[in-house]
């Protein structure tokens, strides 16, 4: 029998009260689950609404250990629960260090580790660099119980390098926690499909299903989220997507052996040429 990875990603709007948006996230996974999803991705920084948008120290208060913070605290146990692995995004603090962090729980509720956001970008209406560091762990694929699944963070999935390394240490899927909306210096400006179009581009050049899950709503800020949500296959075809204010779980099921023949049958690996690229 094949290897197969049902992978899902979950849209929703989060306020300003943790307890509430964990609540939420829970029902969402509870639902997921029940639709055959082994892995399920929350958006970045559920914690609370994106507090980026302006530089603001209230917000440091917000910040935890990464094993101590509610987040994973609280959901911890719902992946041993429900038998899932569960990426979830978090607000680290490590001694007077702060990073915008993802805490990798598989299924059984193991911790496998954490992820450290490693492109922070510094922009109107997301002004990451006042609040993080880059981050220090280098890139991570992570071995669940259901396949190795590289994850990356929101600005982390416009470079291709990040994928191209996901991919070269044996990633199944890439799974992309993302928080990106309105751009407040431009109302004109919508990246939405450009945002798309590089995390597919990364799908196409290695061969690998790619899932994106980004939050909606108008928050307090000012700052509006735009969802569209997505899971693409190994050809950057969009199998399930949702639209700019849909709610709920998106789930599909990838064949890993017909990926890994495939994969290799493109050469893409085979002939790549790193003695050139420096």
């Amino acid at each position: 029998m094949s290897r197969m990875l049902s992978v899902a990603v979950i849209q929703t709007a989060y306020g300003a009260d943790m307890d509430a948006n964990i609540a939420k996230t829970e029902s969402l996974v509870r639902d997921a689950a029940k639709q055959g999803a082994q892995v399920i991705l929350a958006s970045e920084l559920l914690q609370g609404p994106y507090f980026c948008t302006s530089q603001e120290e209230r917000w440091f208060a917000g910040a935890y250990a990464a094993l101590e913070h509610p987040v994973v605290q609280k959901l911890a146990p719902l992946a041993k629960d429900l038998n899932v692995a569960l990426p979830l995004s978090i607000f680290e603090r490590d001694g007077p260090a702060y990073y915008n962090s993802l805490v990798m729980v598989d299924a059984g509720g193991e911790i496998l580790g954490v992820y450290r956001k490693s492109h922070i970008p510094d922009g109107p209406g997301y002004q990451e660099k006042y609040y993080f560091r880059p981050g220090d762990t280098g890139f991570k694929v992570w071995d669940t119980k259901f396949g190795r699944v590289g994850v990356g963070i929101c600005w982390d999935q416009w470079f291709p390098e990040a994928a191209r390394a996901m991919a070269l240490m044996g990633a199944d899927v890439l799974m992309y926690p993302t928080a990106i909306g309105s751009e407040p210096h431009d109302s004109s400006l919508d990246t939405r499909d450009p945002w798309r179009r590089a995390m597919q581009g990364h799908a196409v050049a290695n061969v690998i299903p790619v899932a994106a899950a980004n939050r909606i709503g108008l928050e307090e800020s000012g700052q509006a989220f735009y969802g569209s949500s997505f899971i693409a296959d190994h050809r950057g075809d969009l199998v399930a997507a949702f639209d700019r204010q849909d709610e709920g779980v998106l789930v599909h099921a990838f064949d890993l052996d017909f990926l890994d023949r495939h994969r290799a049958a493109w050469g893409f690996f085979r002939d790549r040429r790193p003695d050139l690229y420096r």
